[in-house]
């Protein structure tokens, strides 16, 4: 008996259909072995030597391992080809204490392998390896490097601001980055600005109104007298009526036309990065939910009666496509599409970033020529969506290109009371001559046509109207977590299996939240974690020292360096300034001073964190326990004033919880009911007019407005309702 482990049960029902009687397939149901979450858990006088257990909840399937592979005449170790994967499959070496290099019963191999197909289980099998311990050693170190941070500098924000807050390497860059947009918004002022267009018409159709209409276009001010004028040139009202007087009594002509054959070609096969980003942007799906999805689908979904995985891995910065999926893709086209949609030879794409630094390919169908539409029984609405958005993705990289015929034309503008002034606008315009890629797969790429007007240089344009337009200079946007994720992958901030585990990590720790949009926002305790940690622990939150830290970790994982060195490096400056910080920096500077006196000591007041949030108490604490509730607490308690509890008729008090505030009977603990606060914002319902409308939030936080009269009334909107007139 050959005994096959791979890390999930799912993954094992999937490969287990693909091979005889000979082989059996367990789980380890993921890592076997971890650092101890009780104590540090690294040796660091004796060179940082890792100190692994098996936890709690893993011993039982170890033993039961290991009697399976007393039985087995070889062990065949298959978990993820990434280096986390070789580290799990090295740790199951050490806890079911097997001599990988022994040439002894069972003997012990590695395979790995893109997807889990019957085809690429067998070849997997043909060629077996050993545990490739470059891989192994940047794991580990990177499982010491984030230890070593979050277990010796968690403890020193405990001390100084609030307990259960925490630290680590990569999670702390990323809260950087949010809480700098955050400080940009804020700091931006907003500068006015106005635009000029003008709407034109061929003289010759005057005549016929189906033709006027389509002889219309429109065209933008961009220069006066050959001078470009920038985003910003019109700065105010005057300054565009000046331009406007000019331009109402103008001549207007082609003064140039230029028509070129313009060639789109499509994005590459998604990567880990752009998977999550375009998911987001399109589905809303955050990252980890996005990769929960992927792993459904590389896992193995049952179809016709087949167990078999649907894409290759999901954990990928390389965007190469396996020689025989670009051929399976091209058959696939001709035959769904034409062969004038087919490529004459495959696209190859070519990984741009210097990080990359896993030999995978990219994401893509595992079978391209099994289309989202002869899968969509079999999946469910979410699997659909990220298998379809994938296969179209994959098969438009092996399409042709988009031909778009686009035409400039410059339109001068003089003015007939002044010959010295000369304005000229410009309008562009396409026609889509082939579609190419865009028939399957649009993305960012727009598919639609603007179409102007036949034109010929020195033509006279009749002007329909002038189009004057105010605006105002945005702020830069807060992150969405696609735009996070590409500024991490940018700065080099992580991997790919990083990008989700983090994200997710700094909305759970409390340091982000977001907004009505979806976008991510510091809360105050995340700026105030974040400039302690810039003041005091700058090359913990550094962008190009966390950067640097990803290539060390790229370079033990090539062997090119060893593990410990890189730790030791890292690990003695950090310690010597944790000490001096330790003495020097006082929770009393931290604090935030309110401005105004404790109404029963005189001292000042501040404000500090509490399990549950913010609050308002003395600064000479414990001496003095005074304690006010926030603005925000006060403003609530003021619009539930009048609320009674249903249960027992006493005042129901606004209290702060792990959620947030809610309503709590103040006859506690001998009265212990609870509602959700509701927030009216002041409109009646108009869909039965006596409920008032109130906000409220779906499971995943996104905020609506609902009639307080639910479920008597249902009525819902994702958009604010007016006022009642």
């Amino acid at each position: 008996m050959k005994l096959v482990i791979v890390e999930s049960p799912t993954k094992a029902k999937t490969i287990s259909r693909f091979l005889n009687r000979d082989f059996k397939v367990e789980s380890s149901y993921g890592h076997v072995r971890d650092l101890p979450k009780s104590k540090l858990g690294v040796d660091i006088k004796n060179d940082f030597e890792p100190q692994y257990v098996i936890p709690d909840e893993a011993q039982k399937r170890i033993t039961n391992l290991k009697k399976t592979a007393k039985k087995a005449k070889e062990i065949i170790l298959a978990t993820d080809e990434d280096r986390e994967g070789e580290a799990i499959a090295w740790h199951l070496t050490q806890a079911l204490e097997l001599n990988v290099n022994a040439k002894q019963t069972p003997n012990v191999e590695r395979i790995v392998f893109h997807e889990i197909t019957k085809k690429a289980i067998t070849e997997a099998l043909q060629k077996p390896r050993g545990i490739d311990m470059n891989l192994v050693d940047a794991q580990q170190a990177r499982r010491v490097l984030d230890r070593l941070v979050g277990y010796e500098l968690s403890p020193f924000l405990w001390q100084k601001i609030k307990r259960g807050l925490s630290a680590g390497r990569v999670q702390s860059a990323a809260v950087r980055l949010i809480a700098e947009r955050e400080e940009e918004i804020k700091k931006f002022k907003s500068e006015e600005y106005w635009t000029i267009a003008a709407l034109l018409l061929k003289r010759e159709t005057r005549k016929a109104k189906r033709e006027i209409n389509e002889n219309k276009f429109e065209a933008l001010l961009t220069k006066k007298d050959d001078k470009t004028i920038p985003k910003l040139g019109i700065k105010s009202k005057a300054e565009a009526d000046n331009i406007l007087k000019d331009l109402q009594k103008a001549e207007y002509k082609v003064s140039n036309v230029q028509k070129n054959e313009v060639k789109r070609t499509p994005p590459p096969p998604f990567t880990t990065s752009t998977l999550q980003q375009e998911a987001n942007n399109r589905f809303r799906f955050s990252a980890k939910q996005t990769m929960r999805i992927a792993q459904q689908l590389y896992e193995g979904i049952n179809f016709a009666g087949e167990q078999t995985g649907l894409i290759t891995y999901m954990r990928t910065d390389s965007v190469s496509l396996s020689f025989e999926s670009m051929i399976c893709a091209k058959t696939t086209i001709e035959k769904k599409f034409g062969k004038a949609y087919a490529l004459e030879t495959p696209r190859i794409y070519k990984t741009k970033s210097k990080q990359a630094q896993e030999a995978h390919e990219a994401i893509r169908p595992a079978m391209p020529e099994k289309s989202p539409d002869d899968l969509k029984k079999y999946l469910d609405p979410q699997q659909y969506k990220l298998y379809k958005l994938i296969w179209q993705r994959m098969i438009a990289s092996q399409m042709r290109e988009a031909i778009f015929d686009a035409t400039a034309a410059d339109i001068s503008a003089i003015p007939l009371n002044s010959q010295r002034i000369n304005y000229t606008f410009r309008a562009n315009g396409s026609v889509i001559k082939f579609d190419g890629f865009l028939k399957i797969y649009e993305g960012k790429i727009s598919a639609k046509e603007n179409i102007l007007p036949e034109l010929s240089k020195e033509e006279k344009l009749e002007l329909e109207k002038l189009l004057p337009s105010q605006k105002f200079t945005q702020p830069p946007a807060r992150y969405s977590e696609a735009a996070l994720i590409k500024a991490l992958e940018e700065n080099g901030i992580g991997r790919p299996s990083t990008y989700a585990p983090t994200i997710s990590t700094i909305q759970d720790r409390g340091y982000a939240e977001k907004d009505e949009n979806r976008k991510l926002f510091p809360t105050e305790i995340g700026i105030v974690v974040n400039n302690l940690l810039v003041e005091h622990f700058p090359k913990i939150v550094d962008i190009k020292f966390t950067a640097a830290m990803e290539e060390d970790l790229d370079e033990i994982a090539e062997g090119k360096i060893k593990w410990r060195p890189v730790v030791k490096n890292f690990y003695g400056p950090f310690k010597e300034n944790l000490i001096k910080k330790t003495k020097e920096v006082q929770k009393e500077d931290l604090l935030q001073k309110l401005g105004r006196e404790c109404p029963e000591c005189g001292a000042e007041m501040v404000i500090k964190f509490g399990k549950f949030g913010k609050f308002y108490a003395c600064g000479r604490y414990p001496d003095c326990k005074h304690t006010e509730a926030t603005e925000e607490e006060q403003k609530t308690q003021k619009e539930n004033e009048g609320e009674i509890c249903e249960k027992c008729g006493a005042p129901m008090a606004v209290k702060r919880g792990k959620y947030g505030m809610f309503l709590g009977c103040s006859n506690y603990p001998e009265c212990k009911n609870v509602k959700k606060i509701q927030r009216s914002i002041g409109v009646k319902c108009p869909k039965c007019a006596d409920g008032d409308i109130i906000e409220r939030k779906t499971k995943r936080g996104k905020l609506f407005y609902g009639c307080s009269k639910w479920p008597k009334c249902d009525f819902t909107s994702w958009k604010k309702p007016l006022p009642n007139n």
